[in-house]
C-alpha cells in the first residue's frame, strides 16, 4: 500500500491586476475541490474515480472556463472538450465539439468505458451522449452574462482572449492594442494570456495514476477549434508511473505533446516527479506559455508553470494540503 495524493488546477497564465476577491474566490473552489477529492479517496476510491468527480464539480461551478461558463465561440455558442485517462492500462477517453453535455468530463469516461474508441467530436459525441443517457441541457445553460460581453469586446478587438474575466484595460481595448501585444499563438497576436482550463490529477492507496482535464477553449475562438485539452498525451496523460494534466497556450502544448513528456522523462531519463516537470517546462515549451500537475506513482505532487500564475491546488495523504495562484 502506497500513500494518496491529488493536485487540481484552474487555469495558468494569471493577470498580476487580478482583483483579490477574485483569487479568493478562486482559491474557496479549488480547495472545496480538493475537499471532496480527499474524502473520496479517504473512502478508498480508485484514481479514475476520483478524478472524474472533482473535474465535474469544476465544470458545474461557473467560476473557471469549463461546463457551465465556458468561452464561447466566434459565434457566440459554447463548444467544449474533455479527456481522461487511467494509469493502469493507459484506457483513455475524449470528446470535442459539445453542445449540450453538461459534465463533458463524464462523458469521455463513457467512450473511455462503454465504446471501441478513444476519442468522439461534435454531433457524433452528442449522438453518443443521447444513447447513454448523459444529462443534456440547452446551450445557454452554460453561457453567462459575462461570457457575452466579453466575447463582444473580443470581436471589437479583432482578436482572441484567453481570459475573458480579465480586466481588458489597456490590453484588447482597440484592434490597434491588440495588435501591439507581444503575446501571440502560432504568429498571430492575442490580447491576453490567461486561460482557465480545470483538470485533476490523483495517485491512489494502489499507486493507481489518473488525470482528467475539461475546458471551454479560447473566447472568441473559430468555431470547431479543438485545443490541447481533449488530446491524449498533450493536456492529459496517465500511466504507471504518473498522472498529468496540463493548462495554457493549447497550440504550444500540443506541439510539445506536454503531458507525455513529463512520463518519457521519467521512464527514460531517470528522473523523479519534480525534476521531470521542471525539465519540460524548461526545455520543451519553446516560446509557449502553460503549465501543469503531476502526480506520481509513489505519492508524489508537483506542478509547474513559465506563466505569471496557475490557479491550483495539491494535498498529500501525510496533511499536506496547498492551494495558490502565483
Amino acid at each position: 500500500m502506497g500513500a494518496w495524493a491529488i493536485a487540481v488546477h484552474g487555469g495558468a497564465g494569471v493577470d498580476p491586476n487580478l482583483p483579490k476577491e477574485r483569487q479568493e474566490e478562486a482559491k474557496r473552489l479549488l480547495t472545496h475541490c480538493l475537499d471532496i477529492g480527499i474524502s473520496a479517496l479517504r473512502s478508498n476510491l480508485p484514481a479514475i474515480d476520483v478524478v472524474e468527480l472533482v473535474v465535474r464539480e469544476l465544470e458545474t461551478d461557473p467560476l473557471f472556463n469549463s461546463g457551465r461558463g465556458s468561452a464561447l465561440t466566434d459565434n457566440g455558442t459554447v463548444e467544449m472538450e474533455a479527456s481522461i485517462m487511467d494509469g493502469p492500462k493507459r484506457r483513455c477517453g475524449a470528446v470535442s465539439g459539445l453542445s449540450t453535455v453538461k459534465n463533458p468530463v463524464s462523458l469521455a469516461r463513457l467512450v473511455m468505458d462503454k465504446s471501441p474508441h478513444s476519442y468522439l467530436a461534435f454531433s457524433g459525441a452528442e449522438d453518443f451522449a443521447k444513447k447513454q443517457g448523459v444529462e443534456l441541457v440547452d446551450n445557454e445553460y452554460f453561457i453567462t452574462e459575462d461570457n457575452v460581453g466579453m466575447l463582444k469586446l473580443a470581436k471589437e478587438a479583432n482578436s482572441i482572449l484567453f481570459d475573458y474575466r480579465i480586466p481588458t484595460i489597456g490590453t484588447c481595448g482597440a484592434g490597434a492594442a491588440a495588435m501591439e501585444s507581444p503575446l501571440q499563438m502560432n504568429g498571430l497576436p492575442i490580447s491576453v494570456y490567461a486561460p482557465e482550463t480545470v483538470g485533476c490529477v490523483v495517485v491512489d492507496k494502489e499507486g493507481r495514476c489518473a488525470a482528467a482535464t475539461s475546458t471551454g477553449g479560447l473566447m472568441n475562438k473559430m468555431t470547431g477549434r479543438i485545443g490541447d485539452s481533449p488530446l491524449i498525451g498533450s493536456g492529459t496523460y496517465a500511466c504507471d508511473l504518473c498522472g498529468v494534466s496540463c493548462t495554457g497556450e493549447g497550440e504550444a502544448i500540443i506541439r510539445s505533446t506536454l503531458a507525455r513528456e513529463v512520463g518519457a522523462v521519467m521512464e527514460y531519463k531517470g528522473l523523479n516527479l519534480h525534476e521531470a516537470v521542471d525539465f519540460v517546462i524548461k526545455n520543451r515549451l519553446d516560446e509557449g506559455k502553460a503549465g501543469l500537475i503531476a502526480v506520481s506513482k509513489n505519492g508524489e505532487v508537483a506542478c509547474g508553470f513559465n506563466t505569471t500564475g496557475m490557479f491550483r491546488g495539491c494535498a498529500t495523504e501525510d496533511g499536506f494540503m496547498e492551494v495558490g495562484v502565483w
